[in-house]
């Protein structure tokens, strides 16, 4: 009788949840299929690879993001003009990068 009850509550418990759980989305529309996720983490991941291996030390300061059909968007600071122009170049000459929007600010003080 008590086994009875107990599987009785979990199917209401289930029904209840079942819907919450099925209109539960993922906020970031970009990553709507799992291999656009893993397609952009793999370029974002050669930009990133490809800035550190330039070793120009203002460009630490960017962060690199990819969405599902391959722009890059660079943000961030850099010391001067020339680094930020660097950036984008090797962003650009990454395999699977389609363009780049660079945000890089120029700060002095880096």
């Amino acid at each position: 009788m008590n086994t009875k009850l107990i599987a009785a509550s979990f199917l209401v418990i289930g029904s209840l949840v079942a819907p919450i759980a099925v209109r539960a989305e993922d906020g970031d529309s970009d990553r709507a299929h799992p291999s656009a996720f893993v397609k952009d983490s793999v370029i974002t991941t050669k930009v990133k690879a490809a800035l550190a291996k330039d070793k120009v030390r203002s460009l630490t300061h960017i962060h690199v993001d990819t969405d599902r059909n391959g722009m890059v968007v660079l943000s961030g600071s850099a010391k001067t003009q020339q680094d930020v122009d660097a950036a984008a170049s090797i962003a650009k000459a990454v395999e699977g990068v389609t363009s780049v929007q660079n945000n890089i600010q120029i700060k002095k003080d880096l």
